[in-house]
């Protein structure tokens, strides 16, 4: 049979077919940015985080400052840095609890290296991904407090949770064009070589344990 004979029986089989755009014949019902429904925002949220080997506690607004305090100390942490924004009434549980804390005065990198936590909040949590962002607010400090240190005790409040990516961008488009940036973190950090050998710490902390105040 020939091309002309095929393609005759291609279009007189679509003769009867309306003719539409492709894009017009499944109506999509998503919008980009919208907030993608999902049952358990939070529990979702959770679950993602943790898949990362993130250690991840749930509390009350009122006892982030006792959780985080907890939270360094199972770590063995002795010395702790903290953005100058961050919470006051967490500052001060943290440091009646006898852990060394500084101040970012400008800390070089050696300096950061020797310390052992960064204690940090938070702009964005994505439940589809477990990632968490940081636009490096007051709460959160310059890029390096949450690279260096080797354990990171991230405060993410329960409003502060979107359901997908591209309702975080959304949320984050106003930081992203003052030219601030962003860090996107899922999980604590790791990579492998080759032969799938797993190291972790190597771009940031070993150690991701966050404190979703819900």
């Amino acid at each position: 049979m020939s091309r002309e004979q095929i393609l005759g029986r291609v279009r007189a089989a679509l003769a009867d077919v309306p003719r539409s755009t492709p894009e017009a014949d499944v109506p999509v019902a998503w919008e980009y940015a919208r907030p993608t429904p999902v049952d358990d925002l939070l529990g979702r949220f959770v679950e993602r985080v943790e898949d990362y080997r993130a250690v991840v506690e749930r509390c009350a607004p009122d006892d982030v400052g006792a959780r985080v305090t907890a939270a360094l100390q199972s770590h063995g942490v002795d010395t702790v840095v903290l953005p100058d924004g961050l919470d006051e009434g967490w500052r001060a549980t943290i440091a009646g609890a006898g852990l060394s804390l500084l101040e970012d005065a400008d800390l070089t990198a050696a300096q950061l290296n020797a310390v052992d936590a960064v204690v940090t909040g938070a702009s964005v949590g994505v439940a589809e991904t477990g990632t968490i962002v940081l636009d490096h607010g007051p709460d959160q400090g310059r890029r390096a407090l949450s690279l260096v240190p080797d354990v990171h005790v991230c405060v993410v409040r329960a409003d502060q949770v979107v359901s997908d990516v591209p309702e975080a961008v959304a949320r984050l488009a106003g930081v992203a064009r003052t030219g601030r940036p962003l860090t996107w973190i899922s999980g604590p950090s790791a990579t492998s070589d080759i032969e799938l050998s797993r190291v972790e710490g190597v771009h940031g902390p070993r150690t991701l344990h966050v404190i979703l105040a819900d």
